[in-house]
């Protein structure tokens, strides 16, 4: 195996396939690193979830050759229904309005990492699983990479680094990167129920005191359930019957989809908003939820990620055609400073979101209430919110190498 590589990518799930496929016919000698072995991988519970994919996200993941095999398996969004419980105030957003196919898609996590990971070893890249990171070293013209694979101690070199190794970075706590954590006080309840009626590809986000609840239309009759409650609520929830789970969440839901029946185990996650107070570390960038991990409200986290991996690539990209250092501080400045905006304005909105719908205060609710009805019936301000939910409120890169 080759010691020197221009790009080292740490961490083989979506964020890091992804950014393999992109620069895939660059010429550029790359290595994936994973702690997990490939059948680890496919068996994770994590591969359940369900994402949401903005339609801007199919786009590039169109344009990396990527959503073709995949598209049979997602579902699309073609309306969103917005409403607050125990509340007038609604919104409601249609695909056909806004004058596309779907506002976005829902596919099982599992489903689209599989094929990412097929795809990736159908290329030039050497992918070294059961591979874990055990130190860095940040040089003026390469990054020494320290590796333990099984027994085995392995010392790769790149101009550059890439982490994009998740929640619980190796790359940024190597690199001593702080993370900035700001609680909730609220746990997500994941799970899929059986609905009485047809979805008719409609997801719903219905926003209560205790924290919004969202079902995304899944195969069938499915919906995917995210129910945001308090800490002290969600335990008890999880601690209850089955029957007892359901009629609360009927409760909180209603039936304008009929009866609810529970269709998969459920699962409980505490919620938080963490940010690397930096992307970039000597000739080494963090990308995807190595960077952020957000409240899953608007169902914008995995989108965001796939924009920090097309602007990089493109950047990357750029500099490679003039035949310029990929690991330059130049490049990777420019690239945070670009990214910022982009986070900011992304986790600005979902914060806020939480903050205004978890508040049942009167004059609040009174106001949340009257801006949703006044939505309803404003057809350019609808065009900037489903601009915003498909990803596509700002340009997005070419990805011209695919």
């Amino acid at each position: 195996m080759q010691q020197h590589y221009d790009l080292i990518i740490v961490g083989a799930g979506l964020a890091g396939n992804c950014l393999a496929l992109a620069l895939k016919n660059s010429g550029l000698r790359m290595a994936i690193v994973e702690a997990a072995g490939r059948q680890q991988l496919r068996d994770s519970p994590a591969g359940d979830r369900a994402l949401a994919l903005a339609a801007g996200t199919v786009r590039l993941l169109d344009a990396l050759g990527a959503w073709q095999g995949v598209a049979g398996k997602a579902t699309a969004i073609k309306n969103i229904h917005i409403s607050d419980r125990g509340h007038f105030g609604k919104t409601r957003l249609s695909a056909l309005e806004q004058g596309v196919d779907a506002l976005g898609y829902v596919i099982a996590a599992r489903d689209i990492e599989e094929h990412l990971a097929q795809l990736v070893e159908q290329t030039a890249v050497t992918c070294l699983y059961e591979t874990r990171v055990a130190g860095l070293m940040s040089g003026n013209d390469a990054v020494n990479v320290s590796l333990k694979q099984h027994n085995q101690s392995l010392n790769l070199t790149a101009q550059l680094l890439v982490g994009a190794d998740g929640g619980q970075s190796t790359v940024r706590k190597l690199l001593d990167i702080p993370q900035q954590i700001t609680e909730y006080g609220q746990t997500a309840l994941v799970t899929t129920v059986q609905a009485g009626l047809p979805h008719l590809n409609t997801a719903y986000e219905r926003f209560t005191a205790q924290g919004p609840l969202a079902l995304l239309p899944v195969a069938g009759r499915q919906m995917s359930v995210v129910w945001t409650r308090e800490h002290e609520q969600a335990e008890a929830l999880m601690a209850s019957g089955e029957a007892e789970f359901m009629a609360e969440l009927q409760a909180c839901f209603g039936y304008r989809l009929g009866e609810l029946k529970l269709a998969a185990p459920r699962r409980a996650f505490p919620l938080s908003l963490i940010r690397a107070e930096s992307m970039v570390s000597g000739r080494a960038v963090i990308i995807g939820n190595a960077v952020h991990q957000l409240h899953p409200v608007a169902g914008q986290g995995f989108n965001l990620g796939i924009r920090d991996v097309a602007e990089l690539a493109e950047r990357v990209l750029g500099q490679q055609q003039r035949q310029g250092d990929i690991g330059g501080a130049d490049l990777l400045s420019a690239y945070a400073k670009q990214r910022i905006a982009d986070h900011n304005r992304t986790i600005g909105f979902t914060n806020n979101v939480v903050r205004i719908f978890s508040n049942d205060w009167l004059p609040v609710a009174a106001l949340r209430n009257t801006g949703l009805a006044f939505l309803d019936h404003l057809p350019f301000a609808k065009k900037l919110l489903a601009r915003h939910a498909m990803g596509l409120a700002k340009p997005l890169p070419k990805l011209e190498n695919n």
